[in-house]
């Protein structure tokens, strides 16, 4: 029963340490690597380095990208799914497909 339990804690804790968010593009300005998001009724801005990832989820799976595929999306439509760490983005998968 304690190993179930520190387990349980175990999970909970690096659950904790990153995050993954629902958001909706706003803006993404590629010089000083800053993507702009709403989450809900506010906005929040992330930092955005070489090591993140971006994946294209469609109908057909997911396909890697570059960072430059955010100039692309389109504003207050594109859904994106960020996972963070902090005020950086460690992941970002973009929701494409006729139904953003």
């Amino acid at each position: 029963m304690r190993k179930l339990l520190l387990s349980l804690a175990c999970v909970l804790f690096l659950a904790g340490v990153t995050l993954a968010v629902d958001a909706v593009f706003v803006k993404f300005d590629a010089e000083k690597k800053v993507l702009t998001v709403k989450e809900g009724d506010k906005e929040a801005t992330y930092k955005v380095t070489d090591k993140t990832k971006v994946s294209i989820v469609g109908k057909d799976g997911a396909k890697e990208a570059e960072i430059g595929v955010l100039s692309k999306a389109k504003e207050g439509k594109t859904k994106l799914d960020l996972t963070t760490d902090k005020d950086t983005v460690t992941e970002i998968k973009m929701k494409m497909g006729k139904k953003n």
